[in-house]
């Protein structure tokens, strides 16, 4: 099996493990009983979601350094490694961007993810409510960031 189809497999694999722990988090971090404890749950979401994004990315990265440094990788697969490197670090720094304008506009917390293949943007906002003013302001921020249209916007309120 050749070293990219490798890479491809093991992040998906890990894509997959984030997505699993985060369903794992939202089913059994949902709130029990007071209002105190939804608010925690919904913060411990955003901290958590953060944290495996960033570890992730890491692993990514540092599988990423390997194959660069191997000297048992051919220049194509050197080449691609490099270029998805570049591609993963152009799209953290998107998504933090994104994260900081969005929460200047008002909203108490927000996580931003960019597809690696796709043109689509998820965008989960801590709101208690998501008006259309406050969704016009999310696809406008999103637009002037040329970022994507907002047909592959999608925007997930959490209270």
């Amino acid at each position: 099996m050749s070293k990219k189809k490798k890479i491809i497999i093991l992040s998906c694999m890990i894509a997959l493990l984030a997505v699993t722990a985060i369903f794992n988090f939202v089913i059994t971090g949902e709130p029990k009983g007071t209002e105190d404890t939804f608010v925690s749950s919904s913060a411990n979401y955003f901290t958590q979601y953060r944290a495996e994004r960033y570890n992730t990315r890491n692993e990514e990265l540092l599988q990423l350094d390997a194959i660069i440094a191997s000297a048992n990788s051919s220049n194509v697969d050197v080449s691609d490694a490099i270029a998805l490197k570049q591609q993963l670090t152009l799209i953290t720094e998107r998504e933090m961007l994104l994260e900081n304008l969005i929460k200047a506009y008002g909203f108490e917390d927000v996580v931003v993810v960019i597809g690696i293949d796709s043109q689509n943007v998820n965008v989960i906002a801590k709101t208690p409510e998501l008006t259309p003013d406050d969704a016009i302001k999310i696809y406008t921020i999103i637009q002037e960031e040329n970022l994507g249209s907002p047909e592959n916007v999608k925007i997930i309120p959490i209270s």
